[in-house]
């Protein structure tokens, strides 16, 4: 599931940057797969509680995946509302390509799988490269977001496309943010302790 999302939000990035509309609705019709794994991975941890009566780092591990699973889930979303705006984006007849977006989203899609390489290995020393790579991302959507605030300035005929990349850029973001919330679940699944990895 983890694999899906991450390739949806490359995909949707892909899209997006060559304003390929046809490829966005790739993107939006792939959602169906990820929200069917979230039902059937959720319904298999619900049934785990109920016959195995999970304890410890058992049922730690449980509660991990059902919390997991719906940050996938989001990223998915995610994906879909990338590929959407690149679809209002290319009906504005407005650019991408004055700002690097493909910089941010390769280092979210990174948060994402060093969050489940830290899964997959029990290993929380992948969490502290979750946690610098936060802070990363959140410097280059602060530039972007001044990059695109100052191209709105200079081409007024281009806002409304503007704004759509400036949410684009949002949801990038965003993606990270869900990246930082799986690796705090792995975290607390590892140690028993939930620690809060990024500061709001």
């Amino acid at each position: 599931m983890a694999s899906k999302a991450d390739s949806m939000v490359g995909r949707a990035v892909d899209s997006l940057i060559s304003l390929d509309t046809d490829a966005a609705l790739a993107v939006v019709h792939s959602d169906n797969e990820i929200d069917r794994l979230d039902l059937d991975i959720e319904s298999k941890c619900l049934r785990i509680l109920a016959l195995q009566q999970p304890m410890g780092s058992d049922l730690r591990e449980v509660g991990a995946v059902m919390k997991i699973v719906t940050d996938l889930e989001r990223i998915g979303d995610l994906a879909v509302d990338l590929a959407k705006s690149g679809m209002k984006i290319e009906k504005e007849l407005g650019e991408t390509s004055y700002v690097d977006l493909r910089r941010i989203s390769n280092v979210s899609r990174q948060m994402i799988r060093s969050a489940l390489q830290a899964f997959i290995k029990r290993d929380g020393s992948h969490l502290t490269e979750v946690e610098e790579l936060e802070e990363q991302v959140d410097g280059m959507y602060r530039d972007l977001r001044g990059q695109i605030h100052d191209y709105m300035r200079h081409r007024p005929d281009q806002v409304v496309a503007a704004s759509w990349l400036l949410l684009a850029v949002h949801h990038v973001e965003r993606v990270a943010d869900h990246a930082v919330n799986i690796a705090e679940r792995v975290g607390f699944m590892v140690t028993g302790e939930l620690r809060q990895l990024a500061e709001d």
